[in-house]
């Protein structure tokens, strides 16, 4: 028994010294017996020869007494602590708030740094996203058992977001005086909110960084800088070389607004500074960016005024119909801004701050429009971009028509009363003398439909064909005498060549030509029921002021005829000018 037994009693004792002096959670069940046992091997071992000795067996029960007492005490002591998950994921907890004291101190260098944030707002989402699930899977159980109402996510973005509002609070107001790295830090955190709202759902309701740009100095810095950079690429886009071509000019279901590219340019700057300024935690900031983006829009107009004045004399130019399109697209494009839901809830913000909502005031008259949403923050712009654009459009329109009068002086001068009668033509063909006119209006018109958008070419036809409908009966019908055959083929030159040319935008081309069309079943009635209308008229003048004469009035006889735009008096006119009817 001895040879199967090593160890000496002052080990034994040593042994059973350090037991009982430990901790209670640091000793471990597996060691109190290993102990217990070396101990009984190493005292039969000194003892061999007195193992039957009654003082030998009490000192060794004595021992094991002592030694079975201290292990019920750390046993005791164990069973009171927190179950085994708990302590562990608060040990875990621990050791992550070592973790990150040190991974602080090793990233002091990247946080120190002013023209790179976005080394240590990336590294705070890495954080953020490196640690969701454990804070999901391990920490959230721990505090819904413990009935905490808390996101343990979201408690450790709002920790990591401490630190991040004090480096962009300390760096902002270091660089207030550098342009580039200032707008790079806004630029920056913009993006880093983007990122903390939708990649790692930091709820609304708590303030992440953006509140920081909203400091006096700070948004004020910003505005200028928006502004300073907008004129910047405004000078650019407007001296680039392809700034008044469309690049969407060879795709036709594209380009319905013929756009340059300089006014795309520009409001694409313009919806670029709306997605910065959208997310701001602060309305009447929102409205200061607005205010900003409505003194750049009317700073583009000036200058799309300045170059079309240069370009004015040639109305029919690339450039003068680029710009005209340029306007069109921008006052399409605000009028859309005015009934977008973000726009109108700024304009809701606006009334109930009143006029220290919007620089210079707003009208009780206006106020009261933007109110009833009748209006929007863009009407004065709109009226303003109109009027360029009407005016444009007038320019346009009578540089065409002095075209086409001169085109148009031989058809004017024209022997309406020589002309054969229908009768004695085999068939009728369009007038020589209105050939050069036909031709210029077909190829302004082909010429227009190519160089404009399509609501600008729409009114441009439109201003047209009013304008020709006017001279013509002005120039060409009421300044000559018609005989039937006259008649007959200004009723052919207009209905079956002029009318056509405007056919192919419209389905009814002779509605906007009411005076000509008119003028010519006036002028091409039989020689009775001219005769008959005559009289009818000058005894309706004659008996005008009589009452209950019974006959009708002379509106409703033309009306029957498709007269339904000249007054009685116009038709008396016109039938005067027949004068192998009526001699004088």
């Amino acid at each position: 028994m001895a040879a199967a037994v090593t160890g000496t009693p002052a080990r034994a004792e040593s042994e059973i010294t350090t037991c009982s002096s430990q901790p209670a959670h640091t000793a471990a069940p597996h060691r109190e017996a290993l102990s217990a046992e070396d101990f009984v091997a190493g005292f039969l071992e000194d003892r061999d020869t007195e193992l039957m000795c009654p003082k030998t067996v009490g000192e060794l029960m004595e021992h094991l007494t002592e030694q079975n007492n201290t292990l019920k005490e750390q046993v005791l002591t164990v069973s009171s602590l927190v179950p085994p998950k708990v302590s562990a994921a608060l040990s875990a907890v621990e050791d992550a708030r070592c973790s990150l004291e040190a991974l602080l101190q090793r990233e002091q260098l990247t946080f120190n740094i002013l023209h790179k944030p976005e080394w240590y707002l990336t590294q705070v989402l890495m954080w953020m996203g490196n640690n969701s699930t454990f804070m999901e899977e391990t920490i959230q159980p721990i505090l819904d058992r413990g009935g905490v109402t808390l996101s343990a996510k979201v408690e450790l973005c709002r920790g990591l977001l401490s630190l991040v509002q004090e480096k962009v609070t300390s760096d902002a107001s270091k660089l207030l005086y550098d342009d580039v790295l200032f707008c790079h830090l806004v630029e920056e955190v913009l993006q880093f909110e983007k990122e903390l709202r939708s990649n790692h759902s930091y709820p609304a309701e708590l303030p992440g960084v953006l509140h920081l740009l909203l400091e006096d100095a700070v948004l004020q810095k910003w505005l200028t800088m928006e502004k300073k950079m907008a004129v910047e690429k405004m000078d650019a886009m407007l001296s680039a070389e392809r700034a008044w071509s469309s690049q969407y000019k060879d795709i036709s279901d594209m380009d319905d607004l013929k756009a340059p590219d300089c006014a795309e340019t520009f409001m694409t700057l313009l919806q670029v500074i709306t997605e910065r300024y959208r997310t701001l935690p602060c309305p009447s900031a929102q409205l200061k960016f607005l205010e900003l983006q409505k003194e750049l829009v009317d700073d583009f107009r000036i200058r799309l005024t300045q170059v079309m004045k240069e370009e004015s004399r040639c109305p029919l130019g690339v450039r003068y119909c680029a710009i005209l399109n340029a306007v069109n697209y921008i006052s399409t494009i605000l009028g859309d801004w005015g009934n977008d839901v973000f726009f109108l809830q700024l304009q809701q913000t606006a009334v109930s701050l009143g006029e220290e909502a919007v620089p210079g005031g707003l009208g009780i008259m206006e106020m009261g429009r933007l109110a009833s949403l009748e209006g929007s923050l863009f009407d004065g712009l709109l009226a303003l971009l109109d009027r360029l654009k009407g005016d444009m459009l007038g320019r346009l329109l009578d540089f065409l028509m002095r075209e086409i009068k001169e085109k148009a002086k031989p058809y004017c001068q024209e022997r309406w009363l020589s002309l054969p009668s229908q009768q004695d033509q085999s068939t009728m063909s369009l007038s020589s003398t209105a050939c050069p006119m036909m031709l210029c209006v077909r190829d302004r018109l082909l010429n227009l439909h190519q160089v404009l958008g399509f609501s600008l070419f729409h009114l441009a036809w439109q201003g047209l064909a009013e304008r020709l409908d006017n001279f013509l009966y002005q120039d060409v019908i009421l300044c000559n005498n018609f005989s039937d055959g006259g008649a007959a083929q200004l009723q052919f030159d207009m209905t079956r060549n002029l009318f056509p040319l405007f056919g192919h935008y419209c389905k009814k081309p002779e509605n906007f030509f009411k005076h000509v069309k008119e003028a010519c079943i006036i002028l091409c009635l039989n020689v009775g029921s001219a005769i008959l209308l005559r009289s009818l008229i000058k005894e309706s003048d004659m008996t005008r002021d009589c009452a209950g004469t019974g006959d009708p009035p002379p509106e409703s006889a033309l009306n029957e005829l498709g007269v339904f735009c000249l007054a009685p008096c116009d038709v008396l006119i016109l039938l005067s000018l027949r004068t192998s009817w009526f001699p004088s």
